[in-house]
């Protein structure tokens, strides 16, 4: 292909672009690392005196949890928990669901569907309720119980519309050579689902590490808080470190945006064959 003036401005545009969406980024890695009376007296100026002691300040303080480590250890608790639970669940469900051609499993599907349609907060009080009597409020496995149920229907959407683009010679010559239905589908179509289920686990991920809202309302004031409840401890209505909230943000995004750097090539191939399916 020809460089030509049009490529020029196409890769001026794009860089111009990079630069806009990387200024926040830039500014949350800024003031982090900026002293408390450099940031009241002019927040925006350029970074001369790194002040690393914010993140350890961060990294040890904040309300119950006992700082940002406790809140990062509890949050990689429960989203490990809470994705491997739902991709095992909405995996072995959306593959009865996507081989099976009966009405009961089309009607099966619209529940899901109705389900990943409609807003999560109109059960909220009887979720609560339910969670209160059977003792699974300020616990880990209430929590990962919660997070795999209200991401189901989403997980089960992206794996049936994947398998359903599956070719079926492969499950059919290994149950031709006795495979059972368990066997087959672990043995053959849990190796064809990566794509997928590399997709599902991350935007699970993301959802079950930035939830504030289910946290502050079942886990709120308790040592098992999570770190989006941990950073709101740092906001005061009398007297606000913002650098302290900013090395307290920046500890709370950096894994996920390693994981994602590590792994958003098989992302996006996933989350496209799951929707084209």
């Amino acid at each position: 292909m020809r460089y030509t003036a049009w490529s020029l401005v196409r890769e001026a545009l794009m860089v111009l672009l990079a630069v806009i969406f990387a200024l926040p980024f830039y500014l949350l890695i800024e003031i982090s690392l900026k002293s408390t009376s450099d940031f009241n007296e002019s927040p925006l100026t350029p970074l001369f005196d790194v002040e690393w002691g914010n993140y350890a300040q961060a990294w040890t303080s904040g309300g119950v949890t006992g700082g940002m480590g406790r809140a990062l250890f509890n949050s990689a608790v429960m989203t490990v928990a809470s994705v491997a639970c739902l991709v095992l669940v909405a995996a072995l469900t959306s593959y009865v669901l996507a081989r099976r051609t009966s009405l009961l499993s089309r009607g099966l599907y619209v529940l899901f569907v109705v389900g990943f349609i409609m807003p999560a907060t109109l059960g909220l009080v009887p979720v609560y309720v339910a969670m209160r009597a059977f003792g699974l409020l300020a616990t880990y496995h209430g929590m990962v119980i919660l997070h795999t149920a209200g991401i189901l229907p989403f997980a089960v959407f992206l794996y049936t519309g994947f398998i359903r683009a599956l070719p079926t010679e492969y499950e059919e010559a290994a149950q031709v050579d006795g495979a059972g239905l368990f066997r087959t589908f672990f043995r053959v179509v849990v190796p064809l689902l990566r794509p997928i289920t590399t997709t599902v686990a991350m935007l699970a991920g993301l959802i079950v590490w930035n939830d504030f809202f289910l946290a502050l309302i079942f886990m709120s004031g308790t040592p098992i808080a999570t770190l989006p409840l941990a950073l709101n401890t740092f906001v005061n209505e009398n007297y606000t470190q913002w650098n302290i909230i900013f090395a307290g943000a920046t500890i709370a995004i950096m894994p996920m945006l390693c994981i994602f750097f590590i792994a958003q090539r098989r992302f996006v191939r996933g989350f496209a064959g799951g929707i084209r399916g």
